[in-house]
């Protein structure tokens, strides 16, 4: 049986004259289709009191609206689509987003459409999901391979929206009342800050149809933005949580650019020879050379004003002194040599291989444009993107990583049986 050509168009852009912004992306032959909502509104727009505000009003909107009023209801009518569904809530934007086969696009807008726009947040569902979400962040810190990403962002960012954490505190979420989800929501969900992504088998103008629908009368309101992150840092920075356990777990943060800097390629493919793949330098290094650790890697976050290079891992107590003198090694060496040309093709084909393998479904794609779009990105294609990263030459990683990679721009969160960061201060430098 042959399988069906897939064809991927150019994104088509549209914007509403309320100003909410709609982009297609067409897929001909893509079995399935993708409708996202993605809305400004994250844990970075939030006051200290209302941490954890925008990952509870996500959850909130899928406990009833004026058309479904049961969290039942929205769950059948979707499984008796054959759909998946799901939300997220990050720093910056809430996305909401379900998917099926492409002849069940209006039902999956019409669904979609009904959780953004009409809400009921009931008050007893309200009670029931404030102990889902503190056994939520409950889990969480059990986690210290989890919790420990929450720990670096407190020492880096401090007392500001990007110092806190997504899911805020338990006591926030216990006492958040009905009232301060309406008022939060009124504030954020407009549209001028909110995106629409439709990504599979479908037109355009299908699309464009569809969505006026919808959203067209939706009165056009300014939306406040978000207080712009602080980043003064002078000396390296380390926060240390205690916890009895045999094994330590660490995250090495350096603060970096945001989004839309011309140096992003380049990070993306030093992170990539530094700590992605079952090649990368840090994996030989130090689960196959050296055997101290299961995971070790190097992420990246970018954001509109600001990011993060980390790199993680989890190690013996005992040896974690090694394994942080040897990472700082390899970081160094990156600072002092250039990458062989052999290394660089490596692992840019690496870093392309996997984009494209995760762009051939529709869920990806249309994350992949909305993220742009809602971090107000020009859209780039992916075949746009490959190029700037074929562009990246090991003069400009040297470049990068000399400029990146400075002392005082260090920060490192251990999660471990220590009581203070005396340990690690004589051996946190490059």
């Amino acid at each position: 049986m042959s399988k069906k050509k897939q064809t991927i168009m150019k994104p088509a852009r549209k914007v509403l004259k309320n100003g909410l912004r709609v982009v297609t992306v067409p897929m001909k032959g893509n079995p399935t289709v993708t409708v996202l909502v993605l809305v400004e509104a994250g844990s970075h727009y939030e006051t200290a009191e209302q941490n954890g505000i925008s990952h509870f009003l996500e959850h909130m909107c899928f406990k009833g609206t004026k058309n479904r009023p049961s969290p039942m209801m929205i769950s059948t009518e979707l499984d008796s689509l054959g759909a998946q569904s799901n939300a997220f809530t990050g720093y910056e934007f809430t996305g909401y987003y379900t998917k099926a086969r492409a002849k069940h696009f209006p039902k999956l807008l019409d669904v979609i459409a009904d959780l953004y726009l009409y809400p009921t947040i009931p008050k007893d569902e309200l009670e029931r999901e404030k102990g889902v979400i503190v056994e939520e962040i409950n889990m969480y810190e059990d986690l210290p391979m989890q919790e420990v990403g929450r720990v670096l962002d407190s020492v880096m960012y401090g007392d500001q929206p990007a110092g806190r954490s997504i899911l805020g505190t338990k006591e926030n979420v216990r006492s958040l009342e009905r009232d301060a989800f309406v008022e939060y929501r009124s504030k954020h969900y407009v549209p001028s800050g909110t995106v629409v992504v439709v990504a599979g088998d479908i037109t355009s103008s299908e699309v464009s149809k569809s969505i006026s629908k919808y959203f067209d009368t939706i009165p056009k309101k300014s939306k406040p933005k978000k207080p712009r992150v602080g980043e003064v840092q002078t000396s390296p920075q380390i926060n240390v949580k205690y916890k009895k356990s045999s094994q330590t777990h660490f995250q090495i943060g350096f603060r970096t650019v945001p989004v839309t800097h011309r140096d992003v390629p380049t990070i993306e493919v030093l992170r990539t020879v530094l700590g992605q793949g079952m090649s990368s330098r840090l994996w030989r290094k130090l689960r196959e050379e050296m055997g101290v650790c299961y995971y070790v890697r190097a992420n990246t976050e970018y954001h509109s004003d600001h990011g993060k290079f980390v790199v993680s891992s989890g190690v013996d107590t005992e040896r974690v002194d090694l394994v942080l003198q040897t990472i700082l090694g390899e970081i160094r060496l990156l600072q002092q040599e250039l990458v062989s040309p052999e290394e660089l093709a490596k692992a840019k084909e690496y870093l392309l291989g996997n984009m494209t393998m995760n762009l051939e479904v529709s869920d990806e794609l249309a994350e992949y444009y909305g993220v742009q779009e809602i971090l107000h990105q020009p859209l780039l294609t992916p075949k746009e993107y490959a190029q700037k990263i074929r562009q990246v030459t090991p003069e400009q990683i040297k470049k990068v990583a000399t400029k990146l990679f400075e002392d005082k721009k260090m920060n490192l969160a251990v999660i471990g049986p220590f009581k203070d960061a005396s340990k690690f201060k004589k051996l946190f430098k490059i």
